[in-house]
């Protein structure tokens, strides 16, 4: 049985990441970004990307869980692996939302972000190389419809 989906905001300079447990579970990035660049993303090439708000989306199945990988998206990658690992240069995470599980529930959640009023996508295959979906990325050119609207879309998935 998974725990409920919980949000936790940016404070002053960032996140604590012994708040999040070392066990497997699914999470959503919230970033902001003001740059306007064309950014290399790995074997996806150069792609431009434009200021506004981000959401990307992973599952952290495998050790250290949800705490490890989101103390690696914390960070700012020297050498870039994963293609987050490339956009993270130019954006602030503002919130990350997550429930643990040992089911990943990334691609349920790629699907209700598809849905969302104002997503688009802006790469497609972008987090996405391993599996079917488009991407696990999305652009909302305003804060996407609230935290209280994005958090009920989601729980929709986590319970």
């Amino acid at each position: 049985m998974p725990h409920s989906l919980v949000a936790v905001s940016r404070t002053g300079t960032g996140f604590n990441t012994s708040r999040f447990e070392s066990c497997s579970g699914t999470y959503a990035l919230l970033l902001s970004s003001t740059s306007d660049a064309v950014i290399p993303v790995g074997r996806l090439g150069h792609q431009h990307f434009q200021p506004g708000w981000y959401v990307y989306l992973g599952s952290a199945l495998g050790p250290g869980g949800v705490r490890a990988r989101l103390a690696h998206h914390m960070r700012l990658a020297e050498r870039p692996h994963r293609h987050i690992d490339y956009l993270r240069p130019h954006t602030t995470i503002e919130e990350i939302w997550f429930c643990y599980d040992r089911k990943s529930r990334e691609h349920d959640w790629a699907r209700c972000f598809a849905g969302m009023k104002g997503a688009s996508m802006p790469l497609a295959g972008f987090g996405s190389s391993d599996c079917d979906c488009e991407t696990h990325l999305f652009f909302f050119k305003k804060r996407p419809q609230g935290r209280n609207t994005s958090m009920r879309y989601l729980t929709t998935f986590a319970d």
